[in-house]
């Protein structure tokens, strides 16, 4: 019997790492999430990784040709193959990641931040499927981007393009993680509109349900259904939220002239109560000639294994433009 051409996908979070077994058509074949355990030992993590990449092999009967493996993780460079200084991370300040799982399994092995693998999967099997330029917008815990152009992924010079959640939107704003103050995610993610409630509930009278929480226990997924019931103070926060992305946005179609824009992660679990005033603030703001012509839209591949999928799909791409480029030199 014929063996299957296959990828592996792994996501590597702070908390967990998620690994599948991708098909060209997109199935997940077999998927493990185990705990990252940043903290400790690097070596350690990898010991861990080659057990579970065993176990999924098991589950696909040996019978799977691994071709490649695409690796979305925190700080990776494409260029480098390292993680670079990974916040959160005991691992070192610049971890050889690539060179640790490609000499383990023996395949081509690339990676990019989460978001970057994210924009290919969607490319590949998702939303922006038959797109050549597009940019997509993760909102979880942080904002992440990943911008393709001309149907490529947009790297940059250093390997690390793409980190539109670090972009300004006001100059003496929230202070972020990264160091610097009023970075977009700490306005347009679930964090950030958490900090939003917590301001608005500070700066405002008026009840809600949302005073009762504490910051630790509140999700944006509470918040959402304060707005779904009614609740004033939640619906302005998804208002004023909205508001900073759409601007954001505007600027982002005035310098890459995008065919759409696609949202993705937790906090699009809200639907129009995002949706609608980011659209209306992005039109708003827009340079002219671009208004109605850029769609906004969310993701079709969320779920539970969007990650790896994504990063399943980077596997594929790479195993493709590698496969293009010997055959233009076997032609030339």
């Amino acid at each position: 019997m014929q063996s299957k051409a296959v990828t592996l996908g792994v996501d590597i979070g702070g908390t967990n790492t998620k690994i599948g077994v991708i098909d060209d058509s997109g199935n997940v074949l077999a998927h493990s999430s185990f705990p990252t355990n940043a903290e400790q030992n690097f070596n350690e993590f990898i010991n861990r990784f080659e057990f579970e990449v065993d176990v999924l092999r098991t589950k696909v009967n040996q019978q799977a040709n691994l071709l490649s493996v695409g690796i979305g993780a925190p700080n990776a460079n494409f260029y480098t193959g390292r993680m670079e200084y990974p916040v959160n991370f005991n691992w070192g300040e610049m971890v050889p990641i690539v060179d640790a799982i490609q000499n383990l399994l023996n395949v081509p092995t690339v990676i990019t931040n989460d978001a970057n693998a994210a924009a290919v999967g969607e490319m590949r099997f998702g939303a922006a499927q038959n797109m050549k330029n597009f940019v997509l917008i993760t909102l979880g815990t942080g904002l992440g981007s990943g911008i393709v152009v001309d149907g490529k992924l947009v790297h940059g010079k250093h390997g690390l393009a793409g980190e539109m959640g670090h972009i300004a939107v006001k100059a003496d704003g929230r202070k972020c993680n990264c160091g610097n103050r009023g970075c977009l995610e700490t306005y347009a993610s679930a964090t950030g509109i958490k900090r939003t409630v917590f301001k608005f509930m500070a700066d405002m009278n008026g009840t809600s349900p949302l005073r009762d929480i504490t910051f630790h226990d509140m999700t944006a997924k509470m918040i959402t259904e304060a707005a779904l019931d009614g609740d004033g103070l939640a619906s302005k926060a998804f208002i004023y939220t909205g508001e900073i992305l759409g601007t954001k946005l505007a600027d982002t179609v005035s310098y890459l002239n995008p065919e759409a824009i696609i949202l993705s992660g937790g906090l699009t679990r809200a639907g129009d109560l995002l949706m609608k005033p980011t659209r209306e603030y992005m039109e708003k703001y827009m340079f002219p000639v671009f208004r109605g012509k850029i769609q906004l839209m969310t993701s079709t591949l969320d779920g539970a294994n969007t990650a790896v999928l994504g990063a399943g799909a980077l596997a594929w791409d790479f195993i493709e433009q590698k496969e293009n480029s010997q055959s233009m030199m076997l032609v030339h």
